[in-house]
């Protein structure tokens, strides 16, 4: 369960009564549009219905059965999402706001890069600032997902930027090889890996471009910066090597 300071309450007029349940705002936008795959006891922060959530009250179980054909919460907490209203406060929406703007400003960092600097990744802080200039508004109801593209729209006339993926070969000497490669492998797509007979491994890795720098602090960390990298030019390449 989540707590009461992380939930947001939806909210059901029906049959001349009030149904409210508490549940996690991302969740409840899931299971509004029908998407939630988790587990309900997990994003609600009480296995109750009430009729007035802030103080506690609860409706009448014949209510329930002429409603909802049921008592059992865990049945009628998904419809009163489905069908009624979610309902913030404006703190909670700031909050909400806040959270998806790092959110957005996390996931354009990760996959973004400058092409007018050889595809260098941007800092984060030129993100926030571009997003700012920009004018763009966090929509805290929305998945940071579904706002990506419209970031991306509101900020290539403000900087250079375009999503770009790199792929990085790796030799790491054979000292470091068993750590490092796990740590490697990890970061991304392994396209292509060998082990070599001084036991040194080499692998191949796709990820998102902005990732460079702290791809290279991983790679450099868990090999004393003994490891040689080399950025893959063509992926087609690695076909015929």
């Amino acid at each position: 369960m989540i707590s009461l300071d992380e939930a947001v309450t939806a909210r059901l007029e029906s049959h001349g009564a009030r149904f409210e349940v508490l549940v996690d705002p991302d969740a409840a936008l899931e299971i509004k549009r029908g998407e939630f795959e988790g587990d309900l006891e997990d994003v609600i922060a009480a296995e109750d219905v009430f009729e007035d959530a802030s103080r506690g009250d609860r409706p009448a179980e014949s209510d329930l059965e002429k409603v909802f054909d049921t008592t059992d919460p865990l049945e009628i907490i998904p419809e009163v999402i489905k069908e009624g209203e979610i309902q913030i406060t404006a703190e909670q929406r700031r909050e909400m706001q806040e959270q998806k703007r790092r959110q957005l400003i996390d996931t354009i960092t990760r996959n973004a890069v400058n092409p007018q600097m050889d595809n260098a990744p941007h800092p984060p802080e030129r993100i926030e600032n571009a997003l700012e200039e920009a004018g763009f508004t966090v929509d805290p109801m929305e998945p940071v997902e579904n706002q990506v593209d419209d970031a991306l729209d509101a900020l290539r006339p403000v900087i250079p930027i375009r999503f770009e993926e790199v792929t990085v070969a790796v030799q790491v000497p054979a000292d470091y090889a068993g750590s490092a490669q796990a740590k490697i492998r990890q970061f991304g797509d392994l396209e292509r890996e060998e082990w070599q007979p001084d036991g040194s491994w080499i692998g191949v890795v796709t990820f998102p471009a902005g990732m460079q720098n702290d791809f290279y602090d991983v790679v450099n960390e868990h090999s004393s910066g003994e490891a040689e990298t080399e950025i893959v030019k063509d992926k087609d390449d690695l076909k015929t090597r």
